[in-house]
């Protein structure tokens, strides 16, 4: 399964993400931003490339519908509602992730 984790900046949670679930068996990982200015500003090929969408923030959801919304269509897409309050591998933010990635995912 494809996964695409994506934050503003993809700076520190979406980042933070794939460094957790890169491993994980069956599961290849992305990141991007919504930011213009971000390191890897999320693309067409993201989200065809994408079988589930994971976003921090609802924004992130808005953005995405705004941009791509007909190759949204049939794409998985959450919203974990992780505010931009932490930093790489936040202990606390690593915790959210774990636990809220492993549900939706039925792990």
């Amino acid at each position: 399964m494809n996964i695409l984790f994506i934050c503003s900046s993809n700076q520190w949670r979406s980042p933070t993400a794939e460094t957790i679930w890169r491993g994980h068996p069956g599961l290849n990982v992305r990141t991007a931003g919504t930011s213009p200015k971000a390191k890897k500003t999320v693309n067409v090929d993201d989200i065809h490339w994408a079988d589930m969408i994971f976003v921090m923030e609802q924004k992130h959801k808005g953005r995405l519908k705004e941009k791509f919304s007909s190759l949204l269509r049939g794409k998985i897409l959450h919203v974990l509602d992780i505010p931009d309050e932490y930093r790489y591998m936040d202990a606390e933010l690593v915790k959210m992730l774990e636990e809220d990635v492993r549900n939706y995912l039925g792990l």
